[in-house]
C-alpha cells in the first residue's frame, strides 16, 4: 500500500490499514515532517473525537504520526510523487534521486490549498504584506515572523477564525473581515466571536483592490450601493476559497471531476483506475482535520475489504448534476459490489443560496426528494440511495425544483 500525503486523512488511513493487518503500508510525504496542515496551526481545537481531548494543531499532528508509526507504518518524508502511472506505478523524487514504486493499491490524500490572489482576481498594487492563511500560519508558528500589525482578512469561511487565532499568537489585531457575499460563509458562531474580538464585518464588499507601494497601505472595495470604501491596513490575509491539491492528479490518467476539481470516485473512494483510491479534502474542498481523519479510517476499511477479496460487479451508475445551482455531488459514480459498505451519504455543495426542493431522478422517474434551505460552501449530506435495488438505472440526476 502506498499513501500519497501524510496529513490527517493519510495518517489515519495508514494506521487503520495496519490495524486491519494489511501488510506493508508506506506514506509518501513531500514535506520534511508528516502531519499536514495541523502542524502549522498552533491553536485549539483538534483531536476531541479522535483522542478524547483538546489538542493544539502540532500536538494533534504528532499524535496522528505516532499512532501510524506504532502500527508499523513506514513514513518517507522529503519524498515527492512526480507522476501517477496505471496499475499503481508511482514515479518518486527524493534526496537519493528518482525511483519507481509499485503498489497493490495507492491512496491519494494530497488535501487542499487556498486560492491565491491571482486565482481570486484581486486587483490593485503589488506591495509586500499579502498572504494566505496557510502562509501566515507557517510564518507565525514555524518561523516566528510577524508580517504586519493591522491586517484585513478577505473571506469569512471557517478558516478566517484560524487566521484570527494565528494573528493573535504574535499580537496581530485584524482591523476587519471583508466578505463579498451578503452573509457570513462560516456558520453563525463566527459573528459573536467577531463581536467579542471587536473585529468589524463588511458584507457585500465586491471588487477589492489592494493599495500600497512597497507595503500594503489600504484595501479598497465596492459597497452594495456602488460607492467605494477604503480601509487603512498594513496587510491582507486572503482566506478560504479552497481548491483540491490536484496538479498530480490532473497530469495523470485518472479522471478529474469538473465540479470539485478533485478525482472522479465511486462510493468506495475508487478512482477511474480501480488500483487508485482517494480520500480526505482532495475529494472536495474543504472539511476539518477531524472530518478528514474519520474519512481516512472509513476508506481504510473499504480498501481492506477490497484486498481481502470483496468483489465489485460490472454494473455502474453515473451521477449527474442537472442544475446550475449545484456545484458538485460526491461520489460521482455508484458501483455495484458484494459484501462491501461504501459511503452512506451523498455530499453536495451549492453555487448559490437555495430554498427549494432537491430531487434525484433515475431512468424510471423520481427516486428521492427533500426540501432544502442551504447556502454555498456549507456541506449538505443526504442519504445514499441504492440504484440497483429495483432494477438497473444508467444514471441518476440531481436537480433543484423551485
Amino acid at each position: 500500500m502506498a499513501i500519497v500525503g501524510g496529513g490527517p486523512a493519510g495518517l489515519a488511513l495508514a494506521a487503520e490499514l495496519r490495524r486491519l493487518s494489511i501488510g506493508k503500508v508506506i506514506v509518501l510525504e513531500r514535506e520534511s515532517r508528516a502531519g499536514g496542515t495541523p502542524r502549522h496551526c498552533g491553536h485549539y481545537p483538534f483531536g476531541l473525537y479522535e483522542y478524547m481531548r483538546l489538542l493544539k494543531g502540532p500536538d494533534y499532528a504528532r499524535r496522528n504520526l505516532e499512532s501510524a508509526i506504532l502500527r508499523g507504518v513506514e513514513v518517507r518524508t522529503d519524498t515527492t510523487v512526480t507522476a501517477l502511472q496505471p496499475d499503481g506505478v508511482l514515479e518518486i523524487l527524493n534526496g537519493k534521486g528518482r525511483s519507481i514504486l509499485r503498489a497493490d493499491r495507492v491512496v491519494l490524500c494530497t488535501g487542499v490549498r487556498e486560492s491565491s490572489r491571482a486565482q481570486r482576481f484581486i486587483g490593485g498594487d503589488r506591495p509586500r504584506g499579502v498572504v494566505t492563511t496557510g502562509a501566515l500560519q507557517s510564518m507565525v508558528y514555524l518561523k516566528g515572523i510577524k508580517p504586519f500589525e493591522r491586517p484585513v482578512i478577505l473571506g469569512s469561511e471557517l478558516v478566517s477564525l484560524s487566521a484570527i487565532q494565528t494573528a493573535a499568537h504574535l499580537g496581530i489585531k485584524p482591523v476587519a473581515i471583508v466578505e463579498e457575499e451578503n452573509h457570513l460563509i462560516a456558520r453563525s458562531i463566527l459573528r459573536p466571536y467577531l463581536t467579542l474580538k471587536s473585529i468589524p464585518l463588511h458584507l457585500s464588499a465586491t471588487n477589492p483592490r489592494i493599495l500600497g507601494q512597497e507595503k500594503v497601505e489600504a484595501l479598497e472595495y465596492t459597497n452594495k450601493d456602488g460607492s467605494r470604501q477604503l480601509i487603512e491596513t498594513d496587510g491582507i490575509i486572503i482566506s478560504g476559497r479552497f481548491r483540491p491539491e490536484a496538479a498530480l492528479l490532473k497530469a495523470s490518467h485518472l479522471a478529474v471531476d469538473a465540479g470539485t476539481g478533485g478525482p472522479d470516485i465511486d462510493q468506495f473512494g475508487r478512482c477511474t483506475d480501480p488500483v487508485y483510491y482517494a480520500t480526505g479534502n482532495l475529494l472536495r474542498p474543504a472539511e476539518t482535520s477531524g472530518y478528514c481523519w474519520r474519512e481516512g479510517v472509513e476508506t481504510a476499511r473499504r480498501i481492506a475489504a477490497d484486498l481481502n477479496g470483496s468483489e465489485f460487479g460490472t454494473l455502474s451508475v453515473s451521477v449527474h448534476v442537472a442544475d446550475p445551482a449545484i456545484r458538485y455531488v460526491v461520489p460521482q459514480r455508484l458501483t455495484h459490489a458484494n459484501g462491501m459498505d461504501g459511503m452512506n451519504r451523498f455530499y453536495i455543495s451549492l453555487k448559490e443560496p437555495v430554498n427549494a426542493s432537491l430531487a434525484i431522478h433515475g431512468d424510471q422517474g423520481q427516486l428521492w426528494k427533500r426540501r432544502l434551505n442551504a447556502r454555498p460552501v456549507r456541506r449538505i449530506e443526504i442519504p445514499m440511495i441504492d440504484p440497483f435495488r429495483n432494477g438497473h438505472t444508467s444514471a441518476i440526476h440531481f436537480s433543484i425544483q423551485r
